[in-house]
């Protein structure tokens, strides 16, 4: 006597139809496309954030420039080196990795302005303009305020 064992498989329990598989495909393929452009997003704003940096190190570095001028109204004869004209337009290159000659530049812009006489008080502001690779252009702006040595 012989026993034959047999199973009745249905067919459609044994793959994948064709259109869950193009489903499957079009869920990965916006999956992959929306890490690419979150990934590519990324990475821009890293660069924009090394150049707002950099930006703001060289307008601290004007600053540091302007609070380290001579100015004494006690000194015989009084010394003041505190003035827009110590302090011209400078246009220098931004401290961020460059690879050949993608250099970004910037514009300093410093401006000092008489708040009071007496007591003499001025007020200092330094400008760094500029710009992103799409071409917008940004201003980092520091405000400081300065009285005489004594």
């Amino acid at each position: 006597m012989r026993l034959a064992i047999t199973a009745q498989v249905d067919s459609s329990a044994r793959a994948f139809t064709l259109v869950e598989v193009v489903v499957s495909v079009a869920v990965a393929a916006i999956l992959m496309a929306g890490l690419l452009v979150g990934y590519s997003q990324m990475l821009e704003r890293a660069e924009w954030s090394a150049h707002s940096l950099a930006a703001n190190s060289l307008a601290m570095q004007r600053l540091e420039q302007t609070r380290a001028a001579k100015w004494d109204t006690l000194a015989t004869p009084a010394v003041d080196q505190l003035t827009a004209s110590s302090f011209p337009v400078t246009i220098e290159v931004l401290d961020i990795p460059t690879v050949g000659t993608n250099v970004a530049l910037a514009t300093n812009i410093t401006t000092i302005s008489t708040i009071t006489a007496d007591p003499p008080l001025r007020m200092i502001q330094v400008d760094c303009v500029w710009s992103f690779h799409n071409g917008r252009v940004f201003t980092n702006s520091l405000y400081t305020y300065r009285a005489p040595d004594q």
